[in-house]
């Protein structure tokens, strides 16, 4: 069985971005009742994998027609305007951030606001730090993005191009790139302090192409696979994940010495248990019309 995709706008992906961005905030703000009920409380993934995925969405609907012959130089420069953009928010919500603890601590005569979200370093040693948040090796906690997303989009037209003429090939090299990084842990560095992105593009960008080469299969005409197995092992998936979050499970699964990528949970690289999890979530959304139609407007 197969479930015909419409050719026009799809306003679920509006619902779910703006549900994701909505999400994000209310999970960056800890400690109020709000975030006991966001997604993360129920499963491995949470509202960073979902946006990444619905933003690799969002380039095949925004690019995918336009990047054809004759029209790529075009569409390339618009994706890397477009990553430019996010760059200058990041760089001023950063200053914003750190004005708002800075002002905070003054006030309030709350020093130590400024050991929180990674704002210590910066008093610490201002030069190297300042040089570290303009090239985005230093990012302050909850911050982390909008940097990630920027070099994807700079990203964007190499994995348009292979995806569009080679997306199973192309799918295949992007999940190597996804394990090769998190088998020996490959990421772009933190400066100056140790360490690396919180979210790493070289993991990342593996959920992003999901998303990017889903969609520009359904734009083709192409349909999602629809049969009662997929869907009972999704189900199944997205129930033993909101078992075990909330029992003493969560954690490593230790005992198949296995690198953590494939067995643990870690969101630096994307471990295979959360990848699995936003991909049944979402399949078991798109599968189940009395689901997904909840969100058309």
């Amino acid at each position: 069985m197969t479930m015909p995709v419409s050719p026009g706008r799809d306003t679920r992906i509006d619902v779910f971005r703006a549900l994701a961005l909505l999400t994000i905030f209310i999970d960056h703000v800890p400690g109020t009742m709000f975030e006991t009920l966001t997604y993360k409380n129920f499963g491995f993934s949470d509202a960073a994998e979902a946006f990444v995925l619905i933003s690799g969405m969002s380039v095949a609907l925004a690019y995918g027609s336009k990047f054809q012959s004759g029209g790529r130089l075009l569409a390339t420069l618009k994706m890397w305007r477009r990553a430019g953009v996010l760059y200058v928010a990041h760089i001023v919500t950063t200053m914003a951030v750190m004005a708002l603890f800075c002002a905070a601590a003054v006030f309030a005569r709350r020093p130590e606001l400024l050991k929180l979200i990674n704002i210590e370093p910066l008093m610490k040693n201002t030069p190297e730090v300042l040089v570290g948040i303009v090239t985005l090796g230093h990012q302050l906690g909850y911050n982390n993005i909008l940097p990630v997303y920027a070099v994807l989009l700079l990203l964007a037209p190499a994995f348009l191009l292979l995806i569009s003429y080679r997306p199973v090939p192309a799918l295949v090299l992007s999940g190597a790139l996804w394990l090769v990084a998190g088998i020996w842990q490959i990421a772009p560095p933190n400066y100056p302090e140790p360490g690396f992105w919180f979210l790493n593009p070289l993991s990342w960008q593996f959920l992003f192409n999901i998303g990017l080469a889903a969609m520009l299969h359904v734009r083709r005409g192409g349909v999602i696979p629809v049969n009662r197995w997929l869907l009972g092992a999704a189900a199944a998936y997205v129930l033993t994940a909101l078992v075990w979050v909330h029992s003493p499970l969560w954690g490593r699964i230790s005992w198949l010495d296995l690198p953590v990528v494939l067995t643990g949970f870690d969101k630096t690289f994307l471990s295979l248990p959360r990848l699995l999890h936003i991909l049944a979530v979402s399949y078991l959304i798109v599968a189940l019309p009395a689901v997904s139609n909840l969100f058309r407007t």
